[in-house]
């Protein structure tokens, strides 16, 4: 029987329905679009302008405090506390064998600037992950550790897995937090130049802290003062003891630092304080520019009884009696210890003797 003449409007009005419903999904519904309310222009330029100057007024705070903390002071004329292996701690991983006792935000929170660490490249590993059943399925990268990856567990690595981009990013989140703070990193690199950018390019907000030294022509104007850093943000220095990398903003340290031998030996009694390449000796003088002086100080094997014994009155007489006078009369702009909150009774802490280093200079 033929439809009606209401039926055949009603399928007619369906049919251009879902064609105009088609239309606006091709076009992305302009109509439905301009129909939304739009933010005012001026509204949007008012909001923009006053995040502006908040951050302006931050800034300003920031290079006040920094200025009252450190006059005109360089960063070559300031010195700051150092951690021998920052990242074999007990906080961060599982080790049995550490150099400190706090995780490298800790570490950070209670005054230390520097942080040496050592990078390895991890091949991921099924074996591991099928004998530690499933505690040690991580995938292949760049990680904290202290010898071969994959060799001794709590000795050479630690579980859970420190990855390098992880631990940058905990540097930077707390120079974030705290912009008037100044951090340098120290590399013992053994991954490849692409392997370390790769994990670098991971670090969310590096380019915005990443001090670069070509940028700020250092070798003829010579180091930034401190609140020229703070002003600037970039507070982050990144140093290597390899030399193919300094397109990723992270200096080979041996072109632009001073440093003694690492040890005290194993029991202590090494407190010479020698260069650490014989080719570049603590007192090198360049015209325009003074390299940064990094000192050392501890043993082959670090103890908490060690660290009571070295980091208080042993240092201080060192860096007096031995460290200035090899370096030409200088301080150290960086002292790195074991167990940085272990002393001696003297009263005298790693923390004390570097405050009184940038004090006197």
């Amino acid at each position: 029987m033929p439809r009606s003449d209401g039926n055949a409007f009603a399928g007619r009005a369906r049919r251009f329905s879902f064609v105009l419903l088609l239309l606006l999904g091709l076009l992305g519904t302009p109509a439905l679009a301009s129909a939304a309310p739009q933010p005012s222009p001026v509204r949007t330029a008012t909001v923009a302008a006053a995040l502006a100057q908040a951050r302006a007024t931050a800034k300003d705070a920031a290079v006040i405090q920094a200025r009252a903390r450190w006059g005109d002071k360089r960063l070559d004329e300031v010195s700051f506390l150092a951690t021998h292996n920052a990242f074999a701690n007990y906080e961060d991983a599982r080790w049995t064998s550490v150099a400190q006792s706090e995780s490298i935000r800790h570490q950070l929170d209670n005054g230390v600037r520097g942080l040496s660490l050592d990078t390895h490249w991890y091949q991921k590993s099924r074996w591991l992950c099928a004998i530690s059943f499933g505690s040690d399925c991580y995938p292949s990268d760049v990680y904290l550790c202290h010898g071969e990856c994959k060799t001794f567990a709590g000795v050479t690595y630690a579980l859970p897995r420190q990855s390098f981009h992880g631990s940058m990013q905990t540097v930077v989140d707390f120079l974030a937090a705290n912009p008037t703070e100044v951090v340098s990193v120290f590399l013992e690199d053994h991954v490849s130049a692409q392997q370390l950018g790769n994990s670098l390019g991971r670090v969310r907000g590096l380019d915005q802290v990443l001090f670069r030294p070509d940028a700020w022509n250092v070798r003829q104007q010579g180091w930034p003062r401190m609140t020229d850093l703070v002003a600037s943000g970039k507070r982050l220095l990144i140093f290597s003891d390899e030399g193919d990398r300094e397109h990723l903003g992270v200096m080979y340290d041996k072109a632009w630092t001073v440093s003694n031998f690492w040890s005290l030996g194993d029991l202590g009694d090494d407190v010479s304080c020698v260069t650490r390449w014989a080719d570049v000796p603590l007192d090198r003088q360049e015209p325009g520019f003074r390299r940064l002086f990094t000192m050392s100080h501890q043993r082959n094997v670090p103890t908490l009884i060690n660290a009571a014994l070295d980091n208080g009155t042993k240092l201080r007489d060192r860096i007096d009696q031995r460290c200035r006078p090899a370096a030409g009369g200088r301080d150290p702009n960086f002292v790195s210890v074991d167990f940085h909150r272990v002393s001696d009774s003297s009263g005298h802490t790693p923390a004390s003797i570097v405050a009184e280093l940038t004090a006197r200079n």
